[in-house]
């Protein structure tokens, strides 16, 4: 493998990195505050990218107002099977919430696969080609799609960190019991972190869409990934499910030449059995949500 090879692959692991930080960061921040891993993540990003794709073919609309209104459909998806199932199991062991959304996943997905088929889809772009300098190949459309990842990881961050809701949210995570008896209104509270799960897994479903296709197991398979990101970086740790992202997409990409492509999602499996074995905690060394 030559440098120039390596600088693509790199180039590329960051690109897939960011964009698996998405629903990374939406399962740490349920895991951190909710106490369970929400298996539904990864069809609430398939639900994300088919809304974008029905937006685009029956309203007509650019992408990115296609993208948006993905983001509001999903949010209400998220919102709505916190109130109804989530909400409802909170109190109960986490078995119990993680099989509703292994439920809850196979019933997204088999809605989908019910109303659009099983045939894969695409959105609408324009044609472009790569930009070449000196063998090191970068696509206007990956710069987009990192961008926008980035941007939108900027803003979650901002929200968590440098807001009362973030605040507010830190504190639910560490006690619920004395968020309450500070006043603090907690079911209004998860009912935003649940919208702002579902956008996020919507977004992640679009740029995912973007750089490849658009299929009702496209979350499914991006589902351990994500996973093994979050507990790398370290459960309910948001900045740790970034890096996490980032780490593990880098090392696939990396990986390719040695194992080829079909090998990706083992080297997920590998990375989360080590994980587990050697530093449960991940990288940020912390299991909850906490300041």
């Amino acid at each position: 493998m030559t440098w120039i090879d390596f600088v693509n692959l790199l180039i590329n692991g960051l690109i897939e990195g960011l964009v698996v930080a998405l629903p990374a960061l939406a399962m740490t921040l349920v895991m951190g505050v909710n106490r369970f891993p929400n298996a539904a993540t990864g069809d609430m990003l398939t639900t994300g990218a088919y809304a974008a794709v029905a937006v685009q073919l029956l309203g007509g609309w650019p992408l990115w107002a296609a993208a948006l209104g993905s983001m509001v459909v999903t949010a209400l998806v998220s919102a709505g099977s916190y109130t109804l199932i989530f909400r409802k199991l909170a109190g109960r062991p986490m078995v119990s919430s993680m099989l509703a959304a292994i439920g809850l996943g196979f019933l997204l997905r088999s809605l989908i696969g019910f109303f659009a088929g099983h045939d894969q889809r695409t959105f609408d772009l324009p044609l472009v080609r790569a930009w070449n300098f000196g063998g090191i190949r970068i696509l206007p459309t990956d710069l987009v799609i990192a961008a926008v990842a980035a941007a939108c990881l900027v803003v979650v961050f901002v929200l968590i960190y440098r807001t009362s809701f973030g605040r507010q949210l830190r504190a639910v995570a560490d006690s619920a019991d004395l968020a309450r008896a500070s006043g603090i209104r907690a079911n209004g509270l998860m009912l935003c972190l649940w919208l702002l799960v579902g956008a996020l897994s919507a977004l992640g479903g679009v740029l995912l869409g973007m750089k490849a296709v658009v299929s009702p197991e496209m979350g499914w398979e991006s589902l351990i990934p994500a996973f093994a990101a979050m507990v790398l970086g370290g459960i309910g740790s948001p900045v740790g499910a970034v890096l996490g992202a980032l780490l593990l997409c880098v090392a696939q990409e990396l990986a390719v030449p040695l194992m080829g492509p079909s090998y990706k999602l083992v080297l997920s499996f590998v990375v989360l059995a080590l994980v587990l074995l050697v530093r449960p905690a991940g990288i940020m060394g912390r299991v909850q949500l906490v300041r």
